[in-house]
């Protein structure tokens, strides 16, 4: 199959217009099924594969690494496949029990990187982000080390993840300033259901010329549909590990439930399935480089690779804009 591409922000690096995610690997999938998942992604046409230290998230300091290890074997496996794939991970998150063990100072990332590097089995990554914000450590020592990193040839680009537009804004400025390594992406969390970087971070990525590469675009699976009120599902990402109580702090209240019915309808007029919807509304954004889909089984990437070929009609768009316009504006609109 046959998958547009595009140019991941300003750099020429080109990767696929869908990407795969993997935090379910090694929790909630087992390695026999993330391999599966692995192989449709790639016969799909997805060449952006992307990972954390912290996968899979949810499991504790028992299962850190896991997703890597499991990525890095995948990759292995097959003689070129390394070659053939724009891998991405990240690092900010706990992985051990010293204090220091976590966060952005430079003995954090340059001993993360390599961790990363050796369960991934590769010499490099393409793209090192940072998972979050780490404010007690100066941007400037952060800037610094990963500019080492990058220019030791252990990673191609940096980006971030989970960064409010000022710090963003405010390390941009500092690369500049000091002649370092500037961030070439943004991986924020973005659906239907959230749309709060519409407002700042959007408009500065569009400036400044970043890629945006989008997580939950299904909120967590709510926008499949599958879920119904009440009692979280089991054996999904509301009930599994220690991000279950995150997932259902996101999204498991009566307002987004009402909100999904709604699009279950639009989409049921449209003759589409919601989860297609979903990404592709996500896909219709200009600023989008590359959504992140997650899967629990390989038959789950049916719809969402399909995303990838639906043309979604401006009126429709317009319609799903106005039903979502709540959530621009996070719990102000409670």
């Amino acid at each position: 199959m046959t998958l547009a591409t595009t140019r991941l922000g300003r750099t020429g690096l080109t990767v696929s217009r869908l990407a795969l995610g993997t935090m379910t690997f090694g929790l909630q999938t087992e390695e026999s099924v993330a391999r599966q998942i692995l192989d449709k992604a790639a016969q799909g046409g997805i060449n952006f594969l992307d990972t954390a230290d912290v996968y899979p998230l949810g499991g504790g300091l028992n299962t850190i690494g896991a997703t890597e290890e499991i990525l890095g074997r995948w990759l292995r496996d097959a003689p070129g496949r390394r070659a053939g794939f724009v891998v991405a991970t990240k690092a900010f998150g706990r992985t051990g029990p010293h204090p220091w063990d976590q966060g952005s100072s430079r003995k954090h990332l340059l001993d993360a990187i390599d961790a990363s590097l050796a369960r991934l089995q590769t010499d490099y990554v393409d793209l090192y982000q940072l998972h979050g914000d780490d404010t007690r450590t100066p941007l400037d020592e952060t800037l610094e080390a990963l500019d080492t990193i990058v220019r030791s040839g252990r990673a191609r680009y940096v980006g971030v993840s989970n960064f409010l537009a000022y710090r963003l804004a405010r390390a941009l400025g500092k690369s500049e300033l000091h002649g370092l390594v500037r961030f070439v992406s943004v991986q924020p969390r973005y659906s239907l259901l959230f749309r709060e970087i519409e407002r700042e971070l959007l408009p500065l990525a569009q400036e400044e010329g970043l890629g945006v590469i989008p997580y939950n675009p299904l909120a967590g699976g709510l926008l499949t549909g599958k879920h119904r009120r009440g009692a979280p599902t089991e054996g999904t990402r509301f009930t599994l590990g220690t991000a279950a109580e995150r997932y259902q702090e996101r999204y498991w209240a009566d307002r987004y439930f009402d909100t999904v019915d709604a699009l279950q309808a639009l989409a049921k007029e449209a003759g589409v399935p919601l989860t297609t919807l979903s990404v592709a509304w996500v896909l219709a954004n200009p600023l989008v480089t590359a959504p992140l889909l997650g899967a629990s089984r390989p038959d789950q990437l049916d719809d969402t690779l399909a995303a990838a070929d639906y043309v979604l009609d401006a009126g429709l768009k317009q319609r799903l804009d106005e039903l979502t316009q709540v959530y621009r504006w996070g719990d102000s609109a409670r």
